[in-house]
């Protein structure tokens, strides 16, 4: 989300962008993983929700590294798409309890 933040008036997809959304979904599924081999008191449906927003996010960071790669011009709506569903997905994990 920082690298959509530092972009915001040029907006275009960064290489953290790509790398953060990388984390996002590993760290989440280590997590994830973590909490079922503990007592495993988890909500799966707000771990599929969770889950399916950091996809998007992946394959939209995906496709706008590759258009910079190409040398194309990233659309403002893919880029914004990366930061704004990586925004709506912090807020999902703190805010439904």
């Amino acid at each position: 989300m920082g690298g959509w933040l530092a972009a915001f008036k040029t907006p275009t997809v960064t290489q953290w962008q790509w790398i953060g959304a990388l984390v996002q979904l590993i760290t989440g599924l280590l997590l994830v993983g973590l909490a079922e081999m503990g007592d495993g008191g988890i909500n799966n449906f707000k771990i599929g929700v969770k889950l399916l927003i950091a996809l998007v996010v992946l394959v939209a960071a995906f496709i706008g590294r590759r258009k910079v790669k190409n040398g194309q011009d990233v659309p403002k709506g893919l880029a914004h798409a990366v930061g704004g569903m990586a925004f709506i997905n912090i807020a999902v994990a703190v805010f439904w309890v």
